[in-house]
């Protein structure tokens, strides 16, 4: 979700030559994946990425959205990971002069380029993932991810034996300080003595600022966090299996693999069925300039509980999360958000 010190990126074409799987265990990101063929197809689509699609989190999910898109709508598509604020501009610029009808930047961080570069190529759509600002060809995706980090935090809250409950992101941006106030909010509708420790490790990819900052909460007592740091967060995990009775909550994707022994959910948002929503409705015309949200209500966030963890919280708990959850999907219960998106614009 944020940029990294500079280096200019090189453009790649991303089709089916190269398994998405080969890419991330080599810990390749696509910009530095040799060049493949184009499809047939006249429809292409572009991804712009703050981080490495290794990070198996926010950046990874974007990147398996992308190649959804190929797959299902005969797309051609190609993906850079950026570095800085100069490369958004200058690659949004490139996609929309190579005639791209669809761009997204994958972060909040975006958007002020793609409203620079939008009004110099009306005919391509530029989706800012987490974005807050709407022109005429210029759109948010706003997520629900709030909903399950609610969730989160009555599991937290639930289960904590200190009554201290942690929270990591990358950077503070409004995305991640609202998913963090609805968390909070879960833990203390559950358990109004708990106590939530709140840090940023202030990018997206440093693993061992991520423990470090996990190591801090953990000394001063954090048995659960919910971190939403992207590849940072790999070091959180590490801080967790090093230490005694700490749990960990995975973001943005199903994590519960990367780290199943202190994993105990993840927080997660179906970026594949989000971005090939609105592919579809580009390629196929129907598409209108709003805020796009999507969110538990539509099946594009939920928790995913550990089924490795399943056994060790009591029923009751258990029950407690499945009403909750239930509660959101039916509008009965609606977490706290931080507003940071225009009023007016598209819903679910």
């Amino acid at each position: 979700m944020a940029a990294s010190p500079p280096s200019r990126p090189r453009f790649s074409t991303v089709v089916h030559v190269i398994p998405l799987l080969l890419t991330l265990a080599c810990g390749e990101s696509a910009r530095d994946a040799r060049p493949a063929s184009h499809s047939a197809s006249d429809f292409k689509v572009a991804l712009l990425t703050p981080g490495p699609i290794s990070d198996q989190a926010w950046n990874s999910g974007a990147y398996q959205g992308l190649l959804r898109i190929r797959d299902s709508l005969d797309a051609s598509v190609s993906h850079i990971q950026t570095r800085t604020p100069a490369d958004f501009e200058e690659n949004f610029r490139h996609y929309g002069a190579e005639g791209y009808q669809l761009v997204f930047g994958h972060g909040f961080e975006f958007q002020d380029a793609a409203e620079r570069v939008g009004r110099e190529f009306p005919r391509t759509v530029f989706i800012t993932t987490s974005g807050s600002r709407v022109a005429p060809n210029v759109s948010p995706m706003v997520f629900g991810f709030e909903d399950p980090s609610y969730v989160a935090g009555v599991l937290a809250g639930s289960l904590t034996k200190s009554n201290i409950v942690g929270a990591i992101g990358g950077t503070e941006i409004p995305p991640v300080r609202s998913s963090f106030a609805a968390f909070e909010a879960g833990a203390r509708a559950v358990n109004p003595r708990v106590r939530i420790l709140t840090s940023y490790v202030g990018n997206w990819e440093d693993a061992s600022a991520g423990k470090e900052q996990a190591i801090a909460q953990i000394r001063r007592g954090t048995d659960f966090i919910f971190q939403n740091a992207d590849a940072a967060g790999l070091g959180i995990f590490q801080a967790a299996r090093e230490s005694k009775g700490v749990a960990v909550f995975g973001a943005n994707v199903d994590q519960n693999s990367v780290a199943p022994d202190v994993i105990i959910g993840s927080v997660v948002i179906d970026l594949p069925r989000a971005f090939l929503s609105v592919a579809r409705d580009v390629k196929e015309g129907r598409f209108q300039p709003g805020v796009l949200r999507l969110g538990s209500s539509i099946g594009v966030t939920r928790f995913v509980l550990n089924p490795a963890w399943r056994d060790r919280i009591p029923a009751s708990v258990l029950a407690r999360v499945d009403s909750t959850e239930r509660r959101i999907t039916s509008g009965a219960l609606r977490p706290p958000r931080i507003e940071f998106v225009d009023s007016v614009g598209r819903g679910p």
